[in-house]
Order: C-alpha cells, then structure tokens, then sequence
C-alpha cells in the first residue's frame, strides 16, 4: 500500500491508479512528515513538493532524506525556477533521491519502473561544489559538515564466492594511499578478521544512512553480499565471476538465464588465471563483454599494482603512478586532479 502527501497538485495525484493506504492534504513542515511515517509500513510515497514547507531550500529536503527511506519517495516537482534549477536537481541525487518528476505521467511511470543512480547520473553534476550542509541527524541542534562529492562503488559476488569481500578489502587499502576511503559490508561480519580502520558492517536497512554518515569521505566502497539495496544506492556495481568451469556450472544449474539478464552489467573476472585469448572465447561464449581481469592478488601486500590498473580503468587517476593512463574519463574522473 501506498501514501500521497498533496497539495498543489492533489486533483492530479487522485486519480493515480495506485493502492493508497493513507493521504495528506496541506502544508506540512518535515517534523510533521516524519513523525506521521517514520513508524508506519508503505510501499511508496508519492510527494508534491508543494506540500513540504520551503521545498525550494534545498535543505529541507535534504532533511527529510536523513529521516525517511529515499528508495520509497517519489517526488513531483512543481516546475518553478528553484525546483526546476540543474543544481537543485543535482543536490536531489546527492541525497539519493532518484525518483522525481514535473509531471503526474512520470509519477505513474516511476512507480511501476523506479530509476536508478543511471537513470539520473546525467543531472549530476560532480564537478561543482554547492553551498549544501548534510547533518547527520534531524535536530538542528547537532553539528553539520560540509557535503563532499562522494563515489560510492558496489562490489558484489556473479559466481558463489568470487571474491567480493576480499577485493573490496585490498582495494580499500589500496586506494586509502590516495583518497579517503570507508569500506562496508551489508550483512555479514567477515571484516572484523581484516583488522583494518574505516571498514564497517551494516544491515541492509542501515545501509542508506550509514553511506549519508560517511559521505564527506572520496570513496565508499561496499561489499554488497546479497542485498540489492547496495547496487541501487552504488555510482557503480562491479558484478565479479570466478572464471572456473566448476563455478561457471554451478551458476548455470542454479539459474540458466543469469548470463543473458548480466550481458549490459560491468563485468569484471577476479581471481582470473585466463589469459587474453582465454577472455576473448569466454566472451563469445557466454555472450558477456568482460570490463577487466584481476588476477588472484595478494591480500598481504602493502601494494598490488595489478590492482592499481583496475583502479585506474575505473577512474581513480591518482592510482596511476606510471602517469600511463591514456584518457579521464569516468564517473571517478574529478579524483583525477
């Protein structure tokens, strides 16, 4: 079941064709909000902006999304200047607000087909700094600090066991000698055996406002397990395969179509023994476009540059010590400087 908070636009909104448990109609400032829902199960929440006191401050929302599951909300927007400015929208998706639109035809489209960071990665504009403060806590009291551009890069395991949380592990440690980097694993606890700083296991439900905490950090990088949270609130999802026939297999048994549905997605091959020709035929055989390789690497080493050419494809230019890299392009391009 589904809410509707409306105002301007609650004519429009009622003629969703949408299950609608509970609906508000007015102004209303964020306490209000969150204190109605933060206890009471929806599915989704449809929200005209003009129903939220100053919705052209930016930080109201971004209030709101420090109290409320962003996954659940979507947001039509009135159109006005202020809402309708490139950095309004670009803050939105700061705070992981996807799902928005000017229009009931999108709230009706976003609904039944929810947007993704890809969706919306073209509002996003990563290489300006805006005046926006994220507090980690609703109360204005509590201190603030300032928003930094983050990345955030979801790790998560194609074929059983392929590696995801040790990789995510040494390129924690890797990248952590040119950026700030937090690390975190979504339910399970294998990093406590790493004994390593700035490296934190969460719920999936956790997961969302733990990223908000370490966003003033360069790189958040997840070891997703098996929650689908991570791959939607992730810049970018690495889907690992361990090339092995035995794992290939086993994959297949468990699910045939699984090759066909991650054709599109960023494959990488990890703990990958294959050489180049070998990549090229699984390519043709699976039909997958493999992004990249990684050979088993050392977790004891200080420094794995095999690892650093990973990075660097990726956009982490600072990894490239040689200088060697060709082209900065990419989502982590504004790291390169």
């Amino acid at each position: 079941m589904n809410v509707i908070i409306a105002n301007k636009y609650r004519d429009a909104l009622a003629n969703l064709d949408i299950e609608v448990i509970k609906k508000l109609e007015g102004e209303f400032t964020v306490n209000e909000i969150v204190e109605t829902f933060k206890n009471f199960f929806f599915n989704k929440m449809i929200l005209d902006v003009t129903a939220l006191k100053d919705y052209k401050n930016i930080k109201t929302l971004q209030q709101l999304s420090l109290s409320l599951d962003m996954d659940k909300l979507i947001l039509l927007l009135d159109g006005s200047p202020e809402t309708s400015n490139p950095e309004y929208l670009s803050d939105l998706i700061s705070m992981r607000i996807y799902n928005f639109t000017m229009n009931v035809e999108g709230v009706k489209w976003l609904y039944e087909h929810p947007n993704s960071y890809r969706d919306v990665a073209q509002y996003h504009q990563l290489d300006t700094t805006h005046d926006v403060n994220y507090s980690y806590n609703v109360n204005v009291n509590q201190p603030v600090q300032e928003l930094k551009r983050c990345v955030v890069i979801c790790f998560k395991d194609v074929t059983p066991g392929a590696g995801s949380t040790t990789l995510t592990y040494i390129a924690k440690k890797q990248l952590a000698r040119n950026y700030d980097v937090v690390a975190l694993e979504v339910d399970k606890h294998d990093f406590m055996y790493f004994d390593e700083d700035k490296m934190y296991s969460v719920s999936g439900s956790e997961l969302g406002n733990t990223i908000t905490k370490y966003s003033n950090s360069d790189v958040i990088l997840i070891d997703a397990n098996a929650s689908t949270v991570a791959e939607s609130l992730s810049n970018e999802v690495i889907y690992l395969l361990e090339p092995s026939k035995i794992q290939l297999n086993k994959l297949l048994a468990r699910d045939p179509q699984v090759l066909q549905r991650d054709k599109d997605k960023k494959i990488v091959l990890n703990q990958c023994m294959l050489s180049d020709s070998d990549v090229s035929d699984f390519e043709y055989e699976t039909g997958l476009s493999v992004f990249y390789k990684i050979p088993p690497l050392n977790d004891q080493s200080s420094n794995n540059e095999d690892l650093d050419k990973f990075l660097v494809k990726l956009g982490f230019y600072k990894q490239d010590v040689a200088g060697q890299s060709e082209s900065k392009k990419g989502i982590m391009s504004l790291f390169g400087k």
